[in-house]
């Protein structure tokens, strides 16, 4: 067996927004949001899988598929690879978003029903140790649950460090293979659950159709790209944010041996900087006095 990485769009919406194995997202949920009795979810409809980015330019970088469940309740289940400034408020956007959409002008709030957003980080984002954490609306001082509808929960895959002999739950069987699928070549013995297995084998590419892995291996292509552009961009960033550092602390150098009194071939032979740019900040300094 080959399996896929899951953070990879085509694999993450083929696994995730199959809408003949639907067993595979709920097990996910009611692992996750650890569901049981009167609240396991049975039934879920996926809600438009391959649906375009939510934001004009946002990348691949940000997945999602969402489903309803029996009671009408929202999931969106996202998987994001990179940690993208404003994370916080966006989560909570699309959350509110997703929430309020629900209503048409002729209907009554007491109609909307909960959404629950799971965040899937290849990044470790919050301060505790733990890798799965759940974030609801609480009274501060009493701790009380009364607001409901809107709940969300991350999943950091990089704090999770579990060996496959050391998996014990169903929700750390399921992070087991978010994080280590690729590297895997059958499915582990432990996988005792029908969603989680099913998982596995659509995860399994020798199973792919031609048309899936070519898709697969361009989106795999398309990311690197981006990875590559970003680290030049960043990298072309850093090294000019160190030219203007320097720049501004030869410019002080030379505002104090100035002020100090010294000529400019003796500025430059300190600083190691032209005359003529001695001069134009010695004229500048003196404009700047006569203002």
């Amino acid at each position: 067996m080959h399996f896929a990485d899951i953070k990879n769009d085509i694999a993450f919406r083929k696994i995730f927004g199959n809408d003949t194995k639907k067993e595979i997202i709920i097990s996910f949920l009611n692992a996750v949001l650890t569901r049981s009795g009167s609240t396991t979810i049975t039934d879920v409809e996926i809600l438009d899988p391959y649906q375009l980015p939510r934001i004009v330019g946002e990348k691949a970088t940000i997945l999602d598929v969402r489903a309803k469940d029996q009671a009408g309740n929202t999931y969106i289940v996202e998987m994001q690879v990179t940690n993208r400034r404003g994370l916080d408020k966006r989560v909570v956007y699309y959350g509110a978003k997703t929430y309020v959409s629900q209503l048409d002008a002729s209907e009554e709030f007491y109609t909307l029903k909960p959404v629950v957003l799971i965040g899937i980080l290849d990044f470790e984002y919050l301060d505790s140790p733990d890798y799965i954490s759940r974030h609801l609306i609480l009274d501060a001082i009493t701790g009380e649950h009364k607001l409901k509808d809107l709940e969300f929960t991350f999943i950091e895959l990089p704090k999770f460090n579990k060996k496959e002999e050391e998996l014990t739950t169903l929700v750390e069987k399921w992070v087991y293979f978010l994080k280590n699928a690729p590297n895997l070549t059958v499915i582990p013995a432990s996988v005792d659950d029908t969603g989680l297995y099913a998982a596995y084998e659509a995860a399994d590419r020798h199973l792919w159709t031609k048309r899936e892995l070519e898709r697969y291996s361009y989106v795999r292509m398309r990311e690197v790209d981006e990875t590559a552009r970003d680290m030049f961009v960043r990298e072309q960033g850093m090294q000019q944010g160190l030219q203007q550092g320097l720049q501004q602390g030869f410019h002080q150098v030379v505002q104090n041996a100035i002020a100090k009194g010294y000529d400019n071939q003796t500025i430059a032979d300190i600083t190691g900087l032209p005359i003529k740019e001695i001069q134009q900040i010695r004229e500048t300094i003196t404009k700047e006095q006569q203002a």
